[in-house]
């Protein structure tokens, strides 16, 4: 599509990133979208990744194989990271950890958190034995 003003790449930027469950990095949104948007530049992608995280619309997940990997999903939730495939994977709590009821009981405000699990997925173990 010839003519994509800024706020049309920025705009096709964000769905995509929120439209994948797989935690993506920025280059893989750049190879997303570089044939819809030829004049895209890998550094276009990064810059409207960092407002983004500053406007709160998305989150650092963590650095999986030199690449930092975000998240459209901002909701309390955890991670896990298989050292295998590089897959990421989100993890949903319904009750607080011992963790989060001590630190509530001993008087602390706690904004937000990131927990990230790292070792093997289920799918990596079976193919793995």
């Amino acid at each position: 599509m010839k003519g994509h003003n800024f706020s049309s790449k920025r705009e096709a930027i964000f769905k995509t990133i929120a439209s994948t469950k797989t935690h993506p990095s920025a280059s893989w949104v750049y190879d997303q979208l570089k044939e819809e948007i030829p004049n895209l530049s890998l550094g276009t992608v990064y810059r409207n990744i960092a407002l983004f995280k500053e406007q709160g619309k998305i989150i650092t997940v963590a650095s999986v194989d030199g690449e930092e990997r975000i998240d459209a999903d901002v909701s309390d939730h955890a991670h896990f990271i298989c050292e295998h495939c590089s897959s990421v994977i989100d993890l949903y709590e319904t009750e607080l950890s011992p963790l989060e009821k001590q630190l509530f009981e001993s008087g602390f405000d706690i904004k937000r958190k990131n927990v990230v699990f790292h070792g093997i997925c289920c799918e990596c173990k079976e193919k793995l034995n």
